[in-house]
């Protein structure tokens, strides 16, 4: 008898694995030149500086006349090769804690919220390793094929800075800020609203119905967890002063960019950001969806 509700749970467990694996894949194809350009503007420190970007359009066009096409997939594959084991662990994260959260009387509101924090968390400890990879490479703007490939610039990190907090796993509380709040807010918002607002029995309207209000999850959830992704980029990325290191823990980065550049700068790269995760947060919740409600049936 207790191999049925065994044999249920790891169904449902790959169902949701590759769903959310699904999600991943597909989001970070479609969005991730607008990642690069955003990572860019983030670790871009004055208006003065000749390799400053003056506005979104100029960032791309020096992009592509400067390294080319391929330059807005530069640090691709650390972010493919995470974001199937991360957004899975997103997804499969917050359905399990959903369910926990079912034996405390909380309201649905909260359960929501408080699932997607215990999601981001565990989220980011997973993919923390390949995001300082990611920006390294992102944050190099020699062309496609001079910059060096994802394993050898993982192996230079590994050697000069170990595995540790100064290493591969550097910037990890700024992670778990940005993972942690985002997810709070992304569930939170998509599925009580949800909730709140009637199916429609028309497929179109009903998938437009989703799909709005995931781009509104998104865009809330990138506004208001914006300062934590630049503090990330600044510790992860290059630091001003070659050998020395300026951008350590993530609220006295924020407070130094604070104090330094104005309280704008800790908005730097917004418009890419929210241009990726409006509709790559609708696309992910709707891949996942539509993915999930497919391998239940089948």
């Amino acid at each position: 008898m207790s191999a049925k509700p065994e044999v249920g749970l790891v169904r449902e467990a790959s169902q949701q694995i590759v769903a959310g694996g699904s999600a991943g894949l597909v989001e970070i194809c479609l969005m991730h030149p607008l990642d690069v350009v955003k990572t860019r503007f983030q670790i871009q420190r004055c208006a003065t500086d000749p390799n400053s970007y003056k506005s979104l359009v100029d960032s791309f066009q020096m992009i592509f006349q400067m390294e080319g096409l391929f330059g807005f997939y530069k640090g691709i594959l650390p972010p493919i090769l995470a974001e199937t084991p991360k957004r899975a662990v997103k997804f499969f994260t917050f359905e399990q804690y959903k369910k926990l959260l079912g034996y405390v009387s909380l309201s649905p509101a909260l359960t929501f919220a408080i699932a997607g924090l215990g999601s981001g968390l565990t989220e980011a400890i997973v993919v923390n390793p390949f995001e300082v990879v990611k920006v390294g490479l992102q944050a190099n703007r020699n062309t496609f094929a001079e910059q060096p490939s994802t394993m050898g610039y993982a192996r230079q990190i590994i050697k000069k800075e170990g595995w540790g907090l100064q290493g591969l796993n550097k910037g990890l509380t700024a992670t778990l800020g940005r993972h942690g709040v985002f997810n709070m807010v992304y569930f939170g918002f998509y599925y009580n609203v949800k909730n709140i607002i009637p199916v429609n029995k028309d497929p179109t309207l009903e998938f437009l119905r989703k799909f709005g209000i995931g781009l509104l999850s998104g865009t809330i959830a990138s506004v208001i967890n914006i300062p934590f992704d630049v503090a990330k980029s600044r510790i992860q990325g290059p630091q001003p002063v070659p050998g020395e290191i300026k951008y350590r823990t993530c609220f006295k980065t924020m407070a130094t960019v604070y104090q330094e550049e104005g309280i704008l700068a800790l908005y730097k790269g917004l418009l890419p950001k929210i241009m990726r995760l409006g509709p790559g947060g609708a696309v992910m919740l709707l891949v996942y969806e539509y993915t999930y409600s497919w391998l239940q049936e089948n």
